[in-house]
């Protein structure tokens, strides 16, 4: 990914393997003094103080983690449908179904994210998030695009379009050669983004024989990869199964017997999203590159929903509170709850600020390669957001010492 343009708050480690996010008082001093949040998170549900300790937050955050991917699978499962559907007998309504059930699932997806930065099942040495999320892409990689109609693999009948063939051609040769993925299935539903007021608009008879060169290629790439993002999902579920679901020996088994590594591991997932990734890679480049190709969710212009769901997920763990997909509300021992035994004051700065960010997020107009444009309305916004995430990610680490964790490694994503 292209590197941040402002200074992170962690500094690469000699190894380059890991980074560390230490403790610094100059850090807390500046969060200490800045002025509070101006709006409150929601009011969680309240857990016996007994009930809170290190094992029993773990123990809670790992549910909410398998029913956040299990979410997601589920509506992702309803995506595989819909495109089959539609690859089955194209038509402009075939195709805008297709399209609402991947912002449908997007938008469960897009709070998992609070789960990764520790080389946990998702990001570890053989995790999938690089098939399942990688971006920015070069969309010539796979398909034709303006000014070049013979480009991709799609277009190349000697490229055999399978599972094992996409999962090697993700990211060879180049970072944004991405064949696979959520943001390979949106080009193909929407098509380069061309419209600077809204996203791309890719004909449905792009995949009708006779109407498109390779249309037949072009329906089966669509199948494929959208069955390997599928498989990948459902890895991701079992890994975080409970044991009463037959899963006695996944990564969840041992993660719930981490203590306070684990602990350690959950508030890395939150300081890494809010500062590194979110206000970092998927904000501030591209605002300060002023370039459409940096933005998240660039072929169907959701980046800003994308923007949301990030920060909802953060506040979802911080709160130890997740609604999921059928309208239950998971509630159980937090982070927060454990930091404000120890000093309740800075719990709820932090959770103010949290919700802030959150709510500053869902301010940022659409689409947002427009909103982080010099003199446009919506940069204001940005920057806001920004800034909120930044200060968050402040008090996440003085949380983080309150509890007794002092010193944060980031395994490098």
């Amino acid at each position: 990914m292209k590197s941040q343009a402002s200074k992170p708050l962690w500094k690469s480690s000699a190894s380059g393997a890991a980074l560390v996010l230490a403790v610094g008082l100059s850090s807390l001093n500046a969060a200490a003094q800045s002025p509070a949040p101006a709006s409150a998170a929601p009011v969680a549900k309240t857990v016996p103080a007994a009930a809170v300790t290190a094992k029993t937050v773990v123990a809670h955050y790992a549910t909410l983690v398998y029913s956040n991917y299990e979410d997601t699978l589920l509506a992702a499962l309803e995506l595989q449908k819909a495109v089959r559907a539609f690859t089955a007998a194209p038509s402009q309504a075939k195709l805008d179904a297709a399209r609402k059930a991947w912002l449908d699932a997007r938008e469960f997806y897009g709070q998992t994210e609070a789960f990764r930065f520790y080389g946990g099942p998702i990001d570890d040495e053989e995790g999938p998030e690089g098939r399942i999320n990688a971006w920015p892409m070069d969309e010539s990689y796979v398909d034709s695009v303006e000014g070049k109609p013979g480009s991709g693999f799609i277009n190349d009948p000697k490229f055999k379009i399978t599972k094992a063939n996409l999962s090697e051609a993700n990211e060879k040769d180049g970072e944004e050669n991405i064949a696979t993925g959520w943001h390979a299935i949106e080009f193909m539903l929407w098509g380069q983004d061309l419209d600077d007021n809204g996203p791309g608009q890719r004909a449905y008879t792009d995949f009708v024989n006779g109407k498109a060169p390779n249309a037949d290629r072009r329906r089966l790439y669509l199948n494929v990869v959208t069955d390997l993002l599928i498989d990948d999902l459902r890895f991701l579920v079992q890994a975080w199964a409970p044991a009463k679901a037959g899963a006695k020996k996944n990564y969840r088994a041992g993660f719930e017997q981490g203590g306070q590594e684990s602990l350690r591991k959950i508030i890395v997932g939150l300081g890494s999203l809010s500062r590194g990734e979110l206000s970092g890679e998927r904000m501030e480049v591209a605002l300060n590159t002023q370039d459409q190709e940096d933005e998240h969710s660039c072929f169907s212009d959701n980046t800003h929903r994308d923007i949301v769901a990030n920060a909802t997920g953060i506040q979802n763990v911080w709160l130890g509170s997740y609604k999921r997909r059928n309208g239950q509300v998971l509630q159980g021992p937090s982070v927060r709850a454990l930091v404000a035994a120890k000093d309740k004051a800075l719990a709820d700065k932090t959770t103010a600020q949290i919700a802030q960010s959150v709510a500053d997020a869902g301010r940022i107009p659409a689409p947002f390669d427009r909103a982080i444009l010099d003199g446009a309305p919506g940069q204001a916004v940005v920057k806001t957001t920004i800034a909120s995430l930044v200060e968050q990610s402040k008090l996440l680490v003085e949380s983080a010492s309150a509890i007794g964790i002092t010193q944060l490694t980031l395994v490098e994503p």
